[in-house]
């Protein structure tokens, strides 16, 4: 049996509200002990990020859901006509922060959108790599020839979590954050990165006729959890031997007392492990496939701090694959960090830029510091 090409035949986006300048950002997500930020300066001077969006209202007030994003970046990506939606075969939803632990997330995307059949639905967990592995499990689907066409999609929505009520007063020193900005990237790092919004691509068997597609090359993922313990978690506490102790072995109480629900990073980790280990895997993959940086057109990695840009450039020099900054493409500072959605969205914003012609390459590069877990892919324009 002769495997089929895969296309990217349509990509969409959907953002909530209006975007969320650097100073308005606690308006929505509130004061920690009624007092602002004292790391807050420091960690956006850092990141580059300029605007975020929030599905919120000033205060706090809940304006989306995340299933709710999903579902209108799939209507825009059939232009809102419903009938078109009938045709859909297959929804594979990825996302890190879904809006209950059940149902499932891309069955709720599936509530909202009355319009399809009853069709296969999918929800890759995880973290940043949830958004690759779902357009892999979409891909893989119509590369085998079970399904013509599918809808991969990758969303997050942060900012309910990110509220002032829902963390523990910590204090931030300002001299170590200073020092070392690695310090800042704990709980109070990650309410001034994090971004809520949805996107989404139709893959099909057969490429766009009077348009461009983007052909999928290859989608490729490693794990170093076989070595590596958890750098970031959200329902749990790290102990000191590095295990995690679950939120269900805490009492109501201590879940609020100790932020349990908050997202945690081991910054040790992090400053140490995610930059090398993300060039490994990438090396061997040129390696193997017989790519050189010239064969790049434009390099899209995710990255959560434009603290992170030079970090990866130098890696990939000294693993003697240069990019060049001219050939990437990243939207960090005008979106911030949407995890899961963040390489769809990157994606998106270069697939309508007008900018793209047939032949060139887009290497798609994704991190989870989670458990130290990698994405990588390679488009071509056709």
């Amino acid at each position: 049996m002769s495997l089929k090409e895969v296309y990217i035949t349509r990509t969409a986006s959907f953002f909530p509200n209006s975007p969320v300048s650097n100073d308005e950002m606690e308006e929505f997500l509130g004061y920690i002990n009624d007092k602002p930020s004292k790391s807050k300066r420091i960690v956006l001077r850092n990141n580059g990020i300029t605007n975020r969006y929030y599905a919120l209202e000033k205060g706090g007030k809940v304006t989306h859901t995340n299933a709710e994003m999903t579902a209108q970046a799939i209507r825009t990506l059939f232009n809102g006509t419903p009938q078109n939606l009938q045709s859909l075969q297959l929804l594979s939803c990825g996302t890190s922060s879904p809006d209950q632990m059940m149902p499932s997330h891309g069955v709720m995307v599936h509530g909202y959108l009355p319009e399809t059949k009853a069709i296969e639905v999918v929800s890759p967990a995880g973290v940043c790599c949830a958004g690759m592995h779902a357009l892999k499990y979409a891909f893989l689907a119509i590369k085998s020839d079970d399904v013509e066409n599918a809808v991969a999609t990758g969303s997050e929505r942060f900012s309910a979590s990110l509220r002032a009520e829902l963390f523990e007063d910590e204090v931030m020193k300002l001299k170590e954050l200073e020092a070392n900005p690695y310090i800042s990237f704990e709980k109070d790092f990650l309410r001034w990165m994090l971004s809520d919004g949805a996107s989404a691509f139709f893959l099909s068997d057969k490429k766009n006729e009077e348009d461009i597609s983007l052909r999928v090359e290859w989608l490729e993922g490693v794990s170093y959890a076989q070595e590596m313990e958890a750098c970031m978690y959200m329902g749990s506490e790290k102990m000191e031997d590095g295990s995690l102790k679950s939120f269900l072995e805490y009492s109501p109480d201590e879940l609020v007392d100790q932020s349990i629900l908050s997202i945690k990073q081991d910054v040790k980790l992090l400053s140490e492990y995610i930059v090398p280990l993300g060039g490994i895997r990438l090396k061997e993959l040129f390696d193997a496939k017989g790519l050189t940086p010239d064969d790049i057109d434009y390099f899209l990695p995710h990255m959560s701090s434009n603290f992170f840009k030079s970090k990866i450039y130098e890696r990939l020099e000294y693993n003697g694959m240069k990019i060049p900054y001219e050939k990437w493409f990243v939207n960090l500072s005008t979106v911030g960090n949407v995890g899961a959605a963040s390489v769809y969205l990157m994606v998106d914003e270069l697939f309508h830029s007008g900018r793209l012609k047939k032949g060139d390459k887009i290497l798609l590069l994704v991190p989870e510091s989670s458990r130290f877990s990698y994405m990588y892919g390679l488009l071509t324009v056709v």
